[in-house]
């Protein structure tokens, strides 16, 4: 090689211009100094491992202590009627056929069909020391209150399923954001590094999605493997779970391996790099999927009375039970955040009650009432029940008048309960109140902020430190709102 050929040749891939050796070297130990003193704050949480991992899903520190480590949530898609299943109001039966005066017919989302007030058509008692009134659509769930934390005062902004639901999973009525489960295990990690951190499960006879789809478990602008994992509801429950068998388990480490090798080269400074590492550790976690997701959601293992509790012999409840169960099993074997939805997408197919609420709430009560019931007899029994936080809900509630060509309930943003149970929840608290007819929340109103804010401070993450740059701005779960509802934080 003469001296021309050297003179133009390209860079060793060690060399750096001196822009470079400046822009790393030049605060080289001020940066240093300063990562301490986060750290020593509490502000500042390690992108590696101790041994220098590059796995985004690592677990790590919490902000403060807190018992909850794992979430179930228990989703009822469709929006269930408040004043049909956990809010009594016996004023609606005295009222019960009335005008209700000065009624915004916006409210709804059938605005021409606005009819009378209507009293529950179920009946109501109260169970347990904390006396919290149930209809008799949950007398198996009912056992239980002693251990849940009604929020009877939750509203909302939007009268709209896909929005709504957009709006409680991932605190805004728009598309592109991240979602709960993926925003707690962007914060935390997860403790399987051989299961996915965040899984969803919807619909398993064939009803459909939830509207808006994936968006409602997506990692929005978040890297891509705090998405949430999807078990598909007919045939295999993961997709390409199984290694091909044109190939050996050698020759897939090997290609993985090489994945990693050359990920190392690229520059650390490169926008893609994280998005890539991102990447290659979800070929990482499939490969360790492989062996430890069949076991994980392997029912069959379980003993005959185990089955039978969360009612797997009944056909009526026997999908919801199943999906319940491997929530139990998930958890257990160290799974972050678990999402479960009762009910499809299109109206009579959810717990979207317009035309019939009898029939509709006694449908899908049938099937989740005994699964969840077992559930928490479950977790409760295997001491799993203190650091597993169970949420029940919707995403609205309906309103207390009649919807106009039917003996069902129109959408209400305006009133919502939520109950909590486990994981560091003030157990028996029946928290905010409606007014007398179950319209609107009046008395310690709580928003989808507040929900969230309370949901990562159970996990023992303050919500207004949960940030992640994007756009030129942080961003964070709650916006620029958010309270927690401390009066139901044991």
């Amino acid at each position: 090689m003469d001296d021309t050929t050297k003179l133009f040749a390209p860079p060793h891939p060690a060399y750096r211009s001196r822009r470079d050796f400046l822009k790393r070297a030049g605060n080289g130990f001020g940066l240093l100094a300063l990562a301490g003193l986060l750290e020593e704050k509490g502000l500042f949480i390690q992108s590696a491992d101790a041994a220098g991992s590059r796995n985004p899903l690592m677990p790590r520190p919490t902000h403060f202590p807190a018992k909850a480590k794992s979430v179930i949530w228990l989703f009822m898609n469709g929006g269930p009627s408040h004043v049909d299943t956990w809010d009594y109001k016996p004023e609606l039966a005295k009222r019960d056929k009335q005008e209700l005066k000065g009624f915004d017919k916006n409210t709804g989302f059938f605005t021409d069909q606005v009819g009378p007030l209507m009293k529950s058509p179920f009946k109501f008692k109260q169970h347990g020391q904390c006396g919290a009134w149930v209809s008799e659509l949950f007398p198996n769930m009912a056992k239980h209150v002693d251990k849940m934390a009604f929020l009877y005062s939750c509203y909302t902004d939007s009268n709209n399923h896909s929005p709504a639901l957009l709006k409680i999973n991932t605190g805004m009525s728009r598309m592109g954001f991240p979602c709960v489960g993926s925003w707690v295990t962007y914060g935390l990690g997860t403790e399987s590094q051989s299961l996915p951190a965040f899984i969803t499960m919807y619909d398993t006879l064939g009803r459909g999605l939830p509207k808006g789809y994936a968006q409602n478990w997506g990692a929005g602008f978040l890297p891509s493997i705090y998405q949430g994992t999807a078990l598909k509801g007919q045939g295999a429950p993961i997709d390409d779970l199984y290694r091909s068998p044109e190939m050996s388990d050698q020759q897939q480490r090997a290609q993985l391996n090489l994945l990693a090798r050359l990920s190392r080269k690229l520059p650390e400074q490169d926008p893609i790099e994280s998005e890539l590492s991102a990447r290659i550790e979800s070929f990482e976690l499939a490969y360790r999927m492989q062996m430890a997701a069949p076991e994980a959601i392997d029912i069959n293992k379980e003993p005959l009375p185990v089955r039978e509790l969360y009612g797997l012999d009944n056909p009526k409840c026997a999908h919801f039970a199943k999906q319940c169960l491997m929530a139990r099993r998930l958890v257990e074997r160290g799974v972050r955040f678990v999402q479960i939805y009762s009910g499809g997408e299109e109206n009579e197919k959810s717990w979207d009650g317009h035309m019939n609420i009898v029939a509709n709430h006694t449908g899908f009560a049938g099937e989740t009432d005994i699964p969840i019931a077992g559930l928490l007899t479950d977790l409760h029994a295997r001491g799993l029940l203190e650091s597993t936080l169970v949420i029940w809900g919707g995403e609205f509630g309906r309103l207390p008048i009649v919807q106009k060509g039917g003996t069902g309930r129109d959408h209400n943003p305006h009133a919502f309960t939520t109950w909590m149970a486990g994981g560091g929840i003030k157990a028996g608290t029946l928290h905010g109140k409606t007014d007398d007819i179950g319209h609107k929340a009046v008395i310690d109103r709580v928003s989808i902020n507040d929900l969230h804010a309370t949901i990562l401070h159970l996990l023992g993450i303050d919500h207004k430190r949960l940030t992640y740059r994007y756009s030129g701005r942080d961003f964070r779960l709650t916006d620029v709102a958010g309270r927690v509802v401390k009066e139901i934080v044991a």
